[in-house]
């Protein structure tokens, strides 16, 4: 092989590694928006209940979503949506402080974990289903356990 040759692999293969490059930076900059947006959603929830802001929470939800939990009794319960946001008091803020642990999205579909910690009282583990519509993430589904607080 000549030179010639040599360096036009070279310089084909470097082409081809920066293209690549170009492109893992791209989808990487739109997972970050996507990742943005979910937690948007998500934190539309987190404050909407900690600071009695139902406006808030509704923008996060979709309107038909229902949550739903294991009783002590080992039965489930499905709680209606509407009727969560409907307890929720305009301006009465609660001492209830909220994380995201994990998200993980693809395309339209996401799955989320959040920790909402009551101080002297529980820890609630929720589990998010979103889905993107109409150009925006809604959770769709919530399920929720908890656990004591030692005293």
């Amino acid at each position: 092989m000549t030179n010639k040759m040599l360096n036009l692999i070279k310089y084909g293969i470097v082409s081809i590694l920066i293209l690549s490059g170009i492109n893992v930076n791209a989808q990487h900059q739109s997972s970050k928006s996507e990742i943005e947006k979910i937690t948007e959603t998500l934190m539309n929830y987190i404050d909407g209940t900690a600071n009695g802001e139902p406006d808030k929470v509704r923008k996060a939800f979709h309107p038909d979503f229902n949550l739903y939990l294991v009783t002590k009794e080992d039965s489930l319960r499905i709680w209606k949506g509407k009727d969560y946001i409907g307890g929720i008091e305009q301006g009465k803020k609660s001492n209830r402080i909220g994380r995201i642990i994990s998200i993980d999205f693809e395309n339209d579909a996401a799955i989320a974990k959040a920790e909402i910690l009551v101080p002297n009282w529980r820890v609630f583990i929720d589990y998010f289903l979103l889905l993107k519509y109409e150009g925006s993430w809604k959770i769709v589904h919530k399920s929720y356990t908890w656990r004591e607080i030692p005293k």
